[in-house]
């Protein structure tokens, strides 16, 4: 029996308490077990908080993972001013991924890196192995694929054999494709999306100051570096986030100890 996993409910999301160190070590545990059916993993953040209800199909996909952890700082704060159980600490999937690879240096787990284009995609995966180089990068394939391809990139992936599969094709994309093809990747453990890994492991996209990220304002950075890509998607789903995190913010009963993925 793997370490209970408690929430609360932040920004209508049932996000859990862990900190990213805390994660890390579960995505490990559901290794260990090598569920029937692959763990969701997916992240929480302004962006994501906005977006539900506007698609069902991404709406279904939140619903039916396994876990929702905070990649952004407001919603850890939005936990802390509004709930009894605060969230331990931001988990962003830029800094999760390297605190899962530390992990999987000494246990042997593969990657399958699924995602952004070609040269992105492969220049993260030479980055991870110069980085990790105990890992085991199964298998990688970009982001650009219809959906009739779907089926035979579910096939490449499976037999790759990998554990994780970092699935980076940007939000809503991501979570809806995850939960579509999830038992067409029985064999894989974890499928956890990612965004825009590959474009910071690749260099293309920095991070933002440390302070910026602690503030809860690192969009403001990624704004200044893309002001024409960004400013109409933060001048829209900011305030609608905002409103989401005050309104739809609560504590939740303590859970049970989390027993295995659910074999549905």
């Amino acid at each position: 029996m793997f370490p209970s996993l408690d929430r609360a409910h932040v920004g209508g999301f049932d996000t859990v308490l862990a900190d990213r160190f805390g994660l890390a070590q579960w995505i490990d545990e559901v290794c260990v077990q090598k569920p029937p059916r692959p763990a969701l993993v997916f992240s929480s953040n302004g962006q994501g908080i906005a977006l539900a209800g506007s698609n069902a199909d991404y709406d279904a996909a939140m619903a039916a993972a396994d876990v929702i952890h905070a990649d952004g700082m407001p919603v850890v704060m939005a936990s802390k001013l509004l709930t009894r159980t605060p969230i331990a600490g931001r988990s962003a999937t830029t800094d999760l991924f390297h605190d899962v690879s530390r992990l999987a240096q000494g246990t042997g787990r593969s990657y399958f890196i699924l995602g952004a284009s070609e040269a992105q995609n492969r220049a993260a995966v030479e980055r991870v192995r110069e980085i990790y180089p105990a890992i085991t990068i199964a298998g990688r394939r970009n982001g650009y694929f219809s959906e009739d391809e779907s089926a035979s990139v579910c096939e490449d992936i499976v037999a790759s054999g990998a554990d994780i599969v970092w699935v980076g094709l940007g939000k809503p994309k991501q979570e809806i494709w995850c939960h579509a093809n999830r038992d067409r990747l029985r064999g894989v453990s974890v499928i956890k999306t990612c965004g825009g890994l590959c474009a910071h492991l690749a260099g293309d996209e920095p991070r933002a100051p440390r302070w910026m990220q602690k503030s809860g304002v690192e969009w403001l950075y990624r704004l200044s570096r893309d002001p024409k890509r960004l400013s109409k998607r933060y001048l829209q789903t900011n305030p609608v986030a905002a409103y989401r995190l005050v309104r739809g913010t609560r504590s939740l009963p303590a859970q049970k100890p989390w027993a295995g993925v659910r074999d549905e």
